[in-house]
């Protein structure tokens, strides 16, 4: 019987990530960092601009509208903001005011704006932490969003926000934005793919979990039956050639937990793995784990035709 991985794959080269690749990674990165922080951009600019009304710093304490920006500039995030009662966010002020604001003299604002977006880009920093993994999700999905429409099969989808599972909307272009399952059927049956699960079964996230259900009767229930499991595979979109390694090791533990856990069961889901930076000596392990049948399939997710080739292959088992 012919591997499905051969329809792709000849040698380990081809799973190894070109430079071209990686460079619009680094690219496609950038881009998408630059949307996140336009929001925090146009917050300073509103900020400088209510501030600038100040004619000391000791005014900006009384500037209701501004007080949550003061609060990022005094070092102060969100989450830590929750924790403190108005006396402590009034010394966190004064204490900005005192030991920043007015030793820079007539420059205070520029001080003020500077110090928010110090403490917004680090805000940044920690939401972008997982920008590759997320990237990887959406382009995934989009793959077998396609594969399904080219096979004229309708599916539904489950929103991230909503929770709620739903037939494809006519303009389904933001959908892999907001997608946290996918649901379709193919001539075995109903499957239902999940993202992001914690299995009770592996004991730990899986990236990606087919199963052999409806959408409508997906549960926790259905987590626990090891027979319900089509396919489980591990997704790394991390594009730097420097986490590669890394990034394998955690693939490779998991799949690892994957193999042993359904071993207990005596079932043998596929397993399958999707890499974004793959080194010639991380294919070379890719690819024995396929000729030994350890890994089911495989794919360069900076390849469209490896992307391509195993999104009809998981829209067909």
């Amino acid at each position: 019987m012919k591997k499905p991985w051969t329809e792709h794959l000849m040698s380990s080269k081809d799973l190894v990530t070109t430079h071209a690749a990686i460079r619009a990674g680094f690219v496609s990165l950038a881009l998408e960092k630059n949307r996140f922080a336009t929001p925090f951009v146009e917050k300073a600019r509103t900020l400088k601009a209510i501030a600038s009304k100040a004619k000391t710093p000791r005014d900006l304490l009384g500037m209701e509208k501004i007080r949550p920006e003061m609060l990022a500039a005094a070092g102060i995030s969100d989450k830590a903001a929750v924790h403190l009662n108005e006396r402590d966010k009034e010394n966190a002020l004064r204490s900005l005011i005192g030991n920043f604001l007015e030793p820079a003299g007539s420059d205070f604002v520029e001080e003020l704006v500077f110090r928010f977006l110090l403490t917004r880009g680090d805000t940044l920093g920690g939401s972008m932490r997982n920008l590759g993994g997320t990237l990887a999700q959406r382009k995934l999905t989009r793959s077998l969003i396609s594969c399904l429409k080219l096979a004229g099969r309708s599916y539904t989808w489950l929103h991230s926000e909503t929770k709620a599972w739903a037939e494809a909307p006519p303009d389904d272009a933001d959908a892999d934005l907001y997608l946290r399952g996918l649901s379709w059927e193919n001539g075995r049956g109903l499957r239902t793919m999940m993202y992001n699960l914690r299995s009770p079964l592996v004991k730990g996230a899986v990236d990606m979990s087919l199963f052999d259900c409806d959408p409508k009767t997906i549960s926790r229930q259905v987590y626990e039956m090891a027979e319900a499991y089509i396919a489980l595979g591990e997704l790394k979109g991390g594009i730097d050639p420097a986490g590669a390694d890394e990034h394998w090791k955690t693939g490779w533990t998991a799949v690892t937990r994957i193999s042993e856990a359904f071993a207990k069961f005596r079932k043998k889901p596929r397993i399958f793995f999707i890499g974004a930076a793959i080194e010639a000596r991380m294919a070379s392990e890719i690819w024995e784990l396929l000729e030994r049948g350890v890994l089911d399939n495989a794919a360069n997710l900076t390849d469209d035709r490896q992307l391509a080739s195993i999104s009809r292959w998981l829209c067909s088992l």
